[in-house]
């Protein structure tokens, strides 16, 4: 008989941000993540310890996967980031970052938790109204009549991605093909339900960025199909090519024993019987008119040559990734069974054609109205290729939540800087009232909003990784980069051409100050102005949805943490 164990008692952990572990291992976090902050953060390289993939990267959607954290409050705050991660794919390292610096800022206060968090909820709804309203000096308002507000948030994704290993004219490419590749599936025809189509990436590793480029439609790799032979396909009378779509395997294999037991006559061949029961469908297939027949798994050789005799192409190992969007482009329904077949299931195409890129071949679907596209993505390496696509998926995903809400936010620092200086001057205006309702007093209103200015600012900071200075001016509030080797005492107007964000020139007195101090800067007095310029041509932007809900998540997380009074781990 085994040795049983006595059940241990769980393990009680009482005010965890207190002990030293807790606050070193969020230290370190939050270090890793400011390091990979930015077009100019540094590249993480990521493996298992044991052998196997290595991932080289500085987005935060792959560094966050790929960490290994023990303690649940380090859990909880990766959770809570993935989860933003994975609704709005944008501004992952902003909320990471600023989630680290506000519980850092908010335990070292002389202040009650419970204060802490009620006074930065309402700094939060300061924050969230200001930016949702029309005097808000630190957002733009996109127009899709124009490319440029479009461009420079695409633009602005793939330069804050080094891994990616790009040069300024293969930004200039891939922001176009990505922006083309977006309005492909915009559909042509607006219901009142109207809903975005969608972009499959076709790798093609090993060659230039600048061979990247996107096609109306589908590709799927065919290796079978000879590009030297013309391609033949039936139409119908309309001139239109009836497509079958079949997510069911047509390989002709015999039934599986663990789906029950089937009982078979002397003499009767089941592989035959299957043979013969695909050669019917092909027969109907033909009769039907269909002139391309794709299979999500195998076809059978003999059901291919016969498709072939009769000049219906056939493409399997489709794979499940094509099966929705190949439905929806065609308006095909996926045949689930071999033994009914109904020609109301069947779609239609424009045309089929060949295609090659590199040493690969494809089968070119092009659709009647395009909602489905395919951008060939082209880079030097796996590894430059794998970030590359993860910042296309991303660009992707960022031009359709800015469709819902089309309004971008200024980068490069510039919304953090400006939103802090905004809440400096807010909370020196608030009545007394608002305390009463708050049940605080106003040096702990200004001393948890302090907290909440600098947090935000360290955010802007982390973009510096060069030993430079930060700077921002007590005009428009905006962030400014010094290179660094320019001692602390210089005349700042003679280092600076532009703010982070590009939208402010050095073209007036702007009063700056550091960024770095300890204990935040003096509070501005007057509220930060809008620069009301045209948007620029190389204009930094932040996705709006995703940076609004960056910062409600990392506030939200934070105060989640500072509430945990006790953390109890089962030791059994």
């Amino acid at each position: 008989m085994s040795r049983l164990e006595a059940k241990k008692p769980p393990l009680f952990i009482s005010e965890p941000l207190t002990k030293d572990t807790v606050s070193q291992s969020l230290s370190l976090l939050s270090e890793i993540l400011k390091s990979c902050y930015g077009p100019a953060g540094r590249l993480k390289q990521l493996h298992n310890g044991v052998g196997g993939y290595v991932c080289t990267t500085s987005q935060s959607s792959a560094i966050l996967s790929r960490l290994s954290v023990s303690h649940p409050i380090l859990s909880v705050l990766m959770a809570s980031v993935q989860n933003h991660i994975c609704r709005f794919s944008d501004c992952g390292l902003f909320t990471a970052i600023l989630c680290c610096s506000l519980i850092e800022n908010f335990k070292s206060l002389n202040v009650a938790s419970c204060t802490v968090i009620k006074i930065s909820k309402h700094l939060l709804s300061l924050c969230m109204d200001y930016l949702k309203s029309e005097a808000c000096g630190c957002r733009v308002s996109v127009d899709f009549s124009s490319l440029e507000t479009l461009l420079c948030l695409v633009r602005s994704i793939l330069t804050s991605k080094p891994a990616c290993m790009l040069n300024k004219p293969e930004v200039d490419h891939l922001t176009m093909l990505i922006l083309k590749a977006f309005m492909f599936t915009v559909p042509c025809h607006v219901e009142t339900n109207a809903v975005l189509g969608k972009c499959i990436i076709v790798p093609v590793k090993g060659r230039r960025v600048v061979d990247s480029t996107v096609l109306p439609g589908l590709l799927i790799e065919t290796p079978e199909i000879q590009l030297a032979k013309p391609l033949a396909v039936k139409r119908t009378c309309s001139n239109m090519i009836k497509i079958a779509l079949f997510c069911v395997s047509m390989s002709g294999d015999l039934f599986n024993p663990e789906e029950g037991t089937i009982t078979v006559h002397h003499g009767i061949s089941l592989e035959m019987s299957e043979v013969n029961q695909l050669l019917n469908v092909g027969k109907q297939l033909v009769n039907d008119e269909v002139g391309l027949v794709v299979c999500q798994k195998v076809i059978h050789p003999s059901l291919k040559q016969y498709l072939k005799e009769n000049h219906v192409i056939a493409v399997d190992r489709a794979g499940l990734s094509v099966m929705e969007p190949l439905s929806r482009m065609t308006g095909s329904k996926p045949i689930a069974s071999i033994h009914s077949l109904s020609p109301s299931c069947y779609g239609s195409l424009k045309d089929v054609r060949l295609e090659s890129f590199a040493s690969k071949h494809f089968v070119h679907l092009i659709p009647n109205d395009t909602v489905v596209c395919s951008l060939i993505l082209c880079n030097r390496n796996e590894t430059a290729w794998d970030e590359l696509k993860r910042a296309c998926e991303t660009a992707e995903h960022v031009l359709q939540l800015t469709v819902k809400e089309p309004l971008a936010l200024l980068g490069g620092g510039c919304t953090e800087t400006h939103l802090a200086s905004y809440i400096r001057h807010k909370s020196c205006s608030l009545s007394t009232s608002c305390f009463k309702d708050l049940d605080c007093s106003r040096t702990q209103y200004q001393l948890v909003a302090d907290g909440f200015c600098r947090s935000l600012e360290s955010v802007a900071c982390s973009l510096n990784h060069d030993d430079g200075e930060i700077l921002t001016d007590m005009v428009y509030g905006h962030c400014w980069l010094v290179p660094s080797g320019f001692p602390s005492v210089s005349n700042w107007s003679d280092l600076v051409s532009k703010c982070g964000c590009g939208i402010n020139g050095n073209t007036e007195n702007l009063n700056w100050r550091l960024l770095q101090g300890q204990f935040g800067s003096p509070i501005i007095q007057g509220c930060p102005k809008d620069p009301s310029v045209k948007v620029a041509d190389f204009l930094t932007l932040d996705c709006f949805a995703a940076k609004c809900s960056g910062l409600q998540v990392a506030l939200e997380t934070a105060n989640l943490i500072l509430d945990l009074s006790y953390v109890i781990e089962d030791q059994n």
